[in-house]
């Protein structure tokens, strides 16, 4: 479900890091960000490391300067991987402390709760574990788009349950989801002539560049603005 691809560039993690503030949504931790009087609404789902990575709040303060209210909680209660390489530490363990499952149960009151301060569109980005959790939500329509970035591992029969437009940027070096895989899954959404779909391979990264990139390699950095834009102009397009 998770690789060590998924641990790889670790972040820093500080509570105080962004632009914006830290509020209780929905029972848990939330870093908020962006117009409060906007009606539409970002929620991000982050990788392993939680809603303290400073890369992801800053991803999160470029999507609010669009006029999203954004936001991002803590899945993790509290909980995130600080270090993988900690002999105490067990991925298996941390996994079923958090699976996606909890993760999607946790959600859905996030997005009342959205929807319950008047937001009337809302769309969700999910990284690495953040996109096992959205591919579930997308299976609704509670959200009005999903984008998908260097996820976990996702089965043919979720991908065949989504009702939402839905866009997957899949890096080209990916042990936990080859890029053949994540094309088998874009030509499921493909022949779903009812919504909108694409699936994107960026070459030369590695599954967790968009938000865990390098900042003095400047392809790195280049391949992650290309894949925010994306993912920025997919929820521009649908979340209205």
């Amino acid at each position: 479900m998770l690789s060590s691809q998924c641990f790889e560039n670790p972040p820093n993690l500080s509570s105080t890091c962004g632009a914006g503030r830290v509020e209780e949504l929905a029972g848990l931790k939330t870093y908020v960000t962006g117009p409060s009087d906007s009606k539409r609404a970002v929620l991000l789902i982050p990788d392993a490391f939680g809603y303290e990575a400073p890369k992801l709040r800053k991803l999160a303060d470029k999507v609010a300067s669009a006029g999203f209210l954004v936001v991002v909680p803590d899945f993790y209660y509290g909980d995130p991987v600080i270090n993988v390489n900690d002999p105490n530490f067990s991925v298996e363990a941390w996994l079923r402390k958090h699976s996606p499952d909890k993760g999607y149960e946790d959600a859905k009151p996030v997005i009342a709760a959205l929807k319950s301060k008047g937001m009337s569109a809302i769309g969700v980005a999910g990284f690495c574990w953040g996109g096992m959790v959205l591919v579930k939500l997308a299976g609704t329509e509670d959200i009005q788009a999903a984008v998908i970035l260097h996820p976990g591992r996702l089965t043919e029969d979720e991908i065949k349950a989504v009702k939402i437009p839905t866009a997957i940027l899949g890096a080209e070096n990916d042990h936990i989801f080859p890029a053949d895989e994540l094309k088998k899954l874009g030509e499921i959404l493909s022949a779903k002539t009812e919504l909108e779909s694409y699936v994107k391979i960026f070459p030369g990264v590695n599954h967790g560049w968009s938000v865990r990139y390098k900042d003095d390699d400047e392809s790195a950095v280049k391949s992650a603005e290309e894949a925010q834009e994306d993912m920025l102009n997919w929820l521009l397009k649908h979340v209205n």
